[in-house]
């Protein structure tokens, strides 16, 4: 009798021990995977402690207020620009130009917002090859323009379009703005066809990627995974990479010659107009700024999830001093030295390069926040490589 006791008792506790792993598992499994991210941070208390953060929410907040308003206002800016260009044919007058100049530095600030966000679309057709490679190829935009016939298409036109394009059509291709209206008041000449066919380039490839986004933005806010293919991991490296390489390096490093043996201030941005460089660079880290903290695209009383939402909930900064205040902190000395220089890059460069250098600097500082150490708390793999490091 007691052997029999014995034996049901154990069957018991077998049966017990089974069901409560079942239930731990059950429970273990529901946990959805876009709700949480377990910390990889080295701070010892951060290392298995799993911290729920709503990451779907975050990139809805992204495409809902920022990435697609962001487009949205490019290709109205853009059409506005195209309706100037074409009464430029039929009256090319100073007045007519100076607008013509207003609304290219309107969309090409618009632009500033835009070109962090490569991925979808944008990044298949290779959008930003066809809106802001600088320096451009003066001689080849001349044989186009004087052949009347060209693929803009071909990559080995994406230098002679876009906006640096535009700049060297409405400021470089005379010595003053009588010779340049000369080139346009010649009913339909090449370089009035030309500076159609560039804007008409400009609007097709914005406007396909503004469209696409209207359905492959459900995709992207469902991709919240932490896998090298999800929309949080790559969009964090292209904005981290337009950081690095489109602002500090393409806007600062490369024309103060800090690539190369001598400095290149014919490679800034803006180049023709000798007028906007600092303009695009203050309306960049502005973009970048609103975008790391959250603010809405032209709202910025409207504040969503962000990095810096996502960095504070992690929290994981040894000196409890967020992360996320740090780079902003950083952020602003940048802007600071920015604000320090000259409207012209090109005038800055020549006179006094050390300000560029430094101001390239304190870019620099920003970059290795980002990342190394914000991709580090994220548990976020960095996916293109570089050779100046970091």
């Amino acid at each position: 009798m007691l052997k029999k006791v014995a034996f049901c008792l154990t069957l018991f506790i077998i049966a017990f021990s089974c069901s409560s792993e079942d239930d731990q598992s059950e429970e273990v499994n529901s946990i959805d995977p876009t709700e949480s991210l377990i910390s990889k941070n080295t701070t010892q208390s951060n290392e298995s402690v799993t911290i729920s953060f709503n990451r779907e929410e975050m990139l809805a907040f992204w495409a809902d207020s920022i990435i697609v308003p962001s487009y949205k206002k490019l290709t109205a800016d853009l059409d506005i620009l195209k309706e100037q260009i074409i009464e430029l044919n039929e009256n090319a007058t100073q007045e007519k130009l100076s607008v013509i100049r207003e609304k290219w530095l309107l969309a090409y600030k618009t632009w500033q917002h835009v070109e962090m966000f490569n991925v979808g679309k944008a990044e298949e057709i290779y959008l930003l090859s066809h809106m802001n490679v600088y320096p451009v190829n003066e001689d080849r935009i001349t044989t186009n323009i004087n052949l009347g016939e060209y693929d803009l298409e071909n990559p080995n036109n994406y230098a002679t379009q876009g906006f640096p394009a535009l700049d060297f059509m409405l400021y470089g291709i005379g010595v003053n703005d009588d010779e340049i209206l000369e080139k346009y008041q010649v009913v339909d000449s090449n370089h009035y066809k030309y500076l159609i066919d560039l804007i008409d380039k400009m609007i097709s490839k914005s406007t396909i990627v503004y469209e696409d986004w209207q359905t492959f933005r459900d995709e992207f806010v469902a991709s919240s995974e932490n896998t090298a293919t999800s929309s949080i991991n790559k969009l964090s490296n292209d904005f981290i990479y337009y950081f690095e390489k489109g602002l500090r390096a393409n806007k600062f490093g490369i024309p103060a010659g800090v690539f190369s043996v001598n400095k290149l201030p014919n490679k800034v941005e803006g180049y023709y107009s000798r007028s906007f460089s600092k303009v695009l660079a203050l309306e960049s880290l502005d973009a970048v700024k609103n975008f790391f903290v959250g603010n809405a695209f032209e709202n910025e009383s409207l504040i969503g999830k962000s990095f810096q939402a996502y960095l504070s909930h992690l929290n994981t900064d040894a000196n409890n001093v967020g992360l996320g205040d740090d780079i902003l902190s950083k952020l602003a000395l940048a802007v600071e030295k920015v604000n320090e220089l000259s409207d012209s890059f090109v005038t800055q460069i020549n006179n006094d390069n050390t300000a560029m250098l430094i101001t390239y600097d304190s870019i620099q500082a920003v970059v290795v926040l980002l990342k190394v150490d914000m991709l580090q708390t994220l548990n976020i793999n960095v996916d293109y490589a570089d050779a100046d490091g970091d």
